[in-house]
Formats: C-alpha cells, structure tokens, sequence
C-alpha cells in the first residue's frame, strides 16, 4: 500500500497544520539540477551552470521541511534528473513522505528504469511532436526514439506513465499525433503551452486562431474520454482567460518551487524565472506563506501551467473536477492494490 499510506498521513498532518491558517502549499516541484543531455530551445535551465548541488541529506532537509508545511504531492524535475547518481535514494526518501513524481526527457529511462520503478507513483517522459519534429524542439537526433522506448519499458513494469508535450508555434497540431500515439503506447498526455523565458527561444503559439483552434481540438478529444490529463476547465480557462478577457484566479501558494540549491522560489516558477532565494529549511514556511503578498498575482494568467491552473480552479462545489481530481484517482489507487 505504498501509495496510500503516505498520502493518508499526508492529509492528516495537512487537517492539522491548517486549523486556522489561510494558506498550505499542497504541492512541491523541485529541479535536481540545470544540467542536461538535451538541448530543448523552448528551455533555459539548461543554459545555467550548476552550483553545488544539493546531498541526499540536504534533500532530505527539504522533504521534511516541505512534509512539515502540509505539502502531500512531490514533482522532481530537471535538466535532466536522471543524470544524478543518486536519484534512486532521493526517490526512495520521497516515496516515504509523498505521493512523488518524475519527469524525464526519456533518453536514458530505458537503462534507468529498474533503478527507480519501485519509487514513483507517476511518471512524464517528454515528447513534442513525431520523429524529426521532437529531435529538432529538443535539439539532439534521436530523442524521440529514446523517449518512445523508455515509454515503453515504464508500462511494461506497471508504472503510471505520461506523455509530457509543449505546445509550441512549430508543432500545434503534432498534439493530435501524439495523441494517437499516446492510445497506441497505453499512457496519458499532459498538455502544456510554452512560455517565453528571457534566456530561451521564444517559441509560444502566436497565431490566435490558430491556437484557440488547436486548444478546442484538444478539449473536444478530452470530452470524448481521450487520454489527457488535464481537465475539462483547466482548457476551458485558457480560452475564456486568452480570448474573452475572463481571467481565472491564480492561487500561486498552492505550489512551492524548489530550485537545485534548495531555495525557495517566489511567487512562482515562472515570473522570475525560477530564481531561489531563502533555503526552504531555514524558513518557517507556514509563516511566509500566510504574510507573503499573494493577492497580487490573482489576475496574472501569465502562463497556463497546469501546476499553477489546476489547483487554482479546484473547489469542492464543483461535482465534476471534484470526481475528476479526487473520486476517480482514488479509485485507480485502490483497484491497483486489489
């Protein structure tokens, strides 16, 4: 029951924690490290020389700190993580405490898998487009076919496995592509739109309607039971917010970024760019979470990361992204232990 135990007492610690405070962050991503073996234009991480990186120990300072603050969901990311040697321990640590993702650019996840498959409870392997159209946005040949086979070997070892793509102006309509090919390999896709950091190609959808065409495209297959993760309103948001002027309401304390030094980021991952500033164990981070001035970023709709959207439109008045987020998945959880 390695899944339910720690999200059970997760939730309880977070009942705790949250009697008279506003505001817990629920969910924690976390670079690793900038490094990288790939070369994605639309990314500027790895464009940063890497600091010292964080030890096992220190990354287990971060998990109890982020556990202690009622944080239950743990994202690792990178660069590349599966660069570091000692991933397999930081993942072990964090399975203990969270319900714990990874995502990977896939090229060395054929060869990394045993060492990590007993520790994650799902799994992103980056693809953007068909064949050539990936290799070119991730900047080395044969990406894809690496990506495509790391897949591969995740399902076969029962991991919960995801297709992650970036929408771009050079592969909007490689979506419904990846799609298909997301039914034929038996995994999910996560959807997000590019964002353009200062230091990385400026690669986000321009044509309007061209992307509003591409975005109802995709909200149409997920009514049709189409494998994507995101929800029904996280997509329905983005046009009302892109095309009618309706902005959602940004909730950026949901989420706690953590950059490979350990610092926090504020107010989110992306407007300052991933920029740390205090280490998250030398903080008391209920205390800066409830002074710290949220109210200003409400409106910013800036990005449409799912990280920072989905959480923000989540309410328990709604019967259908509460069965979507919370029923459904907790079914697949217990069926998975039958």
């Amino acid at each position: 029951m390695a899944k339910i135990k720690p999200m059970t007492i997760g939730n309880f610690l977070r009942l705790v924690k949250g009697r008279g405070v506003k505001k817990l962050p629920l969910i924690a991503g976390h670079k690793l490290l900038y490094s990288c073996n790939l070369r994605c234009r639309m990314c500027p991480f790895w464009r940063r020389k890497d600091e010292k990186l964080l030890t096992l120990e220190e990354e287990v300072k971060m998990m109890n700190a982020l556990q202690r603050a009622g944080v239950l969901f743990m994202g690792f990311e990178g660069g590349e993580p599966l660069l570091r040697r000692d991933l397999p321990q930081i993942l072990e640590e964090s399975s203990k405490r969270f319900y714990t993702s990874l995502v990977t650019n896939g090229w060395l996840l054929k060869d990394k898998i045993d060492e990590i498959k007993d520790y994650i409870d799902n799994l992103f392997v980056s693809i953007d487009g068909i064949g050539e159209v990936h290799d070119k946005l991730r900047g080395i040949p044969g990406s894809f076919e690496r990506a495509v086979e790391g897949i591969k070997e995740s399902v076969k070892r029962g991991i919960p496995t995801s297709i992650s793509f970036t929408l771009t102006n050079e592969n909007l309509h490689e979506i419904f592509k990846v799609i298909e090919l997301a039914e034929k390999l038996e995994v999910s896709v996560s959807i997000q739109i590019a964002y353009d950091y200062s230091t990385a190609e400026k690669l986000s959808p321009k044509k309007r309607d061209e992307v509003r065409h591409v975005i109802e495209g995709i909200l149409e297959l997920k009514r049709r039971g189409k494998p994507i993760i995101e929800s029904e309103k996280y997509f329905e948001a983005i046009i009302n917010s892109w095309f009618h002027e309706i902005p959602w309401i940004c909730k950026p304390w949901l989420t706690i970024n953590i950059d490979p030094q350990g610092r926090i980021v504020l107010p989110c991952y992306v407007l300052n760019e991933y920029q740390g500033s205090e280490k998250v164990w030398e903080v008391d981070i209920i205390k800066l979470w409830n002074e710290y001035d949220w109210g200003r970023y409400s409106n910013c709709n800036k990005c449409a990361l799912a990280c920072y959207l989905e959480p923000s439109l989540f309410t328990w008045k709604d019967y259908r992204i509460v069965r979507e987020r919370i029923i459904e998945p907790m079914f697949s959880i217990i069926f998975d232990y039958i």
